[in-house]
């Protein structure tokens, strides 16, 4: 690692062949012999799958069959895809977790990358890197015809919404607080640990709206019958894949594998199948958030 050069201590005078001792020392701590970043990827090659850390509670993007603990969506397919490029036998293992812990996970190394509907943001960028891989904006979930008239933020004041901890959308109704502060109408944020429940307070009439990404929101719509998507999406941007900042060729290597299945063909054909092409992204951006 790199900061063993801070132990070699400064010497006024330095005999020749401590000298050159000293030099192999620094370059075998720094050099390209096995360091943490190659480390990442010949580990993933050699267990032969990625292990995938995700709040796997946001359907279509990732979410559990019903009735089973088997993952499905647009992330688990896409990273099947991606592992297959890599040449990975066993492909991708999801491992669910929470959403606001997500990246401490990460970085304690307890999988190899982030999928997880996870916004691109310079925030997060600084903790993390990203593959960016599809683009979403945030949607205004309200109940079936909705009752409080609500069509964008400005109608959210003086009411009550859900959203989920640790997501864009909980910054974005931070941001709205203020906004409605400063007209002397408040707005009223609950946090939820995951979507469904912030789903089920706005059933239940404890909400107004739950803020959520834009293929949720219109699946959710979709497939329950209870709720329905109102206005326009709100400051659309990347989802990436995040991967440890020391991991740089696992984070290459998943960029390659990423625009191999966009070149062939694969990735349309997964946003077709969920369909979601309107979130298509193909540049395969590293930290384009």
């Amino acid at each position: 690692a790199s900061d063993k050069e801070g132990t070699v201590q400064p010497r006024r005078i330095v005999q020749p062949l401590v000298l050159l001792a000293t030099l192999a020392v620094v370059a075998a701590a720094c050099g390209g012999g096995g360091g943490g970043t190659k480390g990442a990827l010949e580990t993933v090659k050699a267990r032969g799958r990625l292990l995938v850390g995700s709040d796997i509670a946001y359907a279509p993007v990732e979410f559990y069959k019903e009735g089973t603990k088997e993952p499905e969506g647009i992330d688990i397919d896409l990273c099947e895809a991606i592992a297959a490029r890599m040449g990975l036998k066993d492909g991708c293992e999801f491992r669910n977790t929470a959403f606001d812990g997500i990246i401490p996970a990460l970085k304690a190394k307890r999988f190899d990358i982030i999928m997880s509907a996870m916004s691109d943001t310079p925030e997060r960028e600084a903790e993390i890197d990203f593959v960016d891989y599809f683009t979403a904006g945030t949607s205004i979930l309200v109940r079936k015809g909705n009752p409080e008239g609500i069509h964008s933020l400005d109608d959210l004041c003086g009411k009550t919404i859900g959203v989920q901890k640790g997501t864009t959308q909980e910054e974005v109704a931070g941001k709205q607080k203020q906004k409605c502060k400063a007209k002397d109408s408040d707005l009223t944020v609950l946090t939820f640990d995951t979507d469904p429940e912030a789903q089920q307070a706005l059933k239940a009439g404890r909400t107004v709206a739950d803020m959520n990404d834009f293929p949720v929101a219109a699946y959710v719509a979709k497939t329950t019958g209870d709720f329905e998507v109102v206005g326009e999406q709100i400051g659309a941007g990347p989802y990436g894949i995040g991967v440890r900042k020391e991991d740089t060729d696992l984070r290459d290597a998943i960029q390659r594998a990423l625009k191999a299945v966009i070149a062939d063909g694969t990735y349309d054909r997964i946003l077709e199948k969920w369909n979601v092409t309107r979130g298509a992204l193909k540049t395969a951006a590293i930290n384009g958030g």
